[in-house]
């Protein structure tokens, strides 16, 4: 016969069980590849991680600005991560991969990555440099894991607010 507990203690636990999920998920990062660099994406920030879909690509645009991409009938903005940084463009084949990171902003947007590297805990990584750059804001602390892999924490809302970013139009 199954164990009998109260109303209290089951309510209890739930949240006992609730607050440890939301720790974890707090400090669970997203690590992407972009060119030859090692991001890592607060989970709260990460949206879907999806195969490339074909690109529409819009004329007049920045050479990082790859088109529009159609997830579930939606229309994405999706930009080169590599490029958008000066290295060279990301080819949307094999492990690309598109990161949708405005939703949580209201925005649909999407980051074209070289590949997804998976989750990370922020136990991980220890802190190596500060940011470098005040004009690219959205660059966080830099660090290392323990094989001494350089890694950036990426600061999706100062990306997404960023002028340069918003401006996709060509010179």
């Amino acid at each position: 016969m199954a164990k009998r507990i109260s109303l209290h203690e089951f309510q209890a636990g739930l949240a006992r069980r609730l607050a440890s999920a939301r720790d974890t998920r707090a400090s669970a990062l997203l690590g992407i590849q972009a060119g030859k660099r090692n991001w890592l994406v607060d989970l709260t920030e990460a949206g879907e991680i999806l195969a490339v879909p074909p690109l529409a690509p819009v004329p007049l645009s920045q050479h990082w600005f790859r088109g529009l991409a159609s997830v579930r009938g939606n229309l994405f903005g999706v930009v080169d991560f590599a490029a958008f940084h000066g290295d060279a463009p990301i080819a949307p084949v094999g492990h690309a991969r598109l990161l949708l990171v405005g939703a949580r902003h209201n925005l649909n947007c999407a980051l074209l990555v070289t590949r997804a590297l998976g989750l990370r805990s922020v136990d991980d990584f220890e802190p190596v440099a500060p940011p470098a750059d005040a004009d690219q804001p959205w660059i966080g602390q830099q660090v290392q894991d323990a094989n001494g892999n350089p890694w950036t924490r990426l600061k999706v809302a100062d990306l997404l607010n960023h002028p340069r970013f918003l401006d996709a139009a060509q010179p």
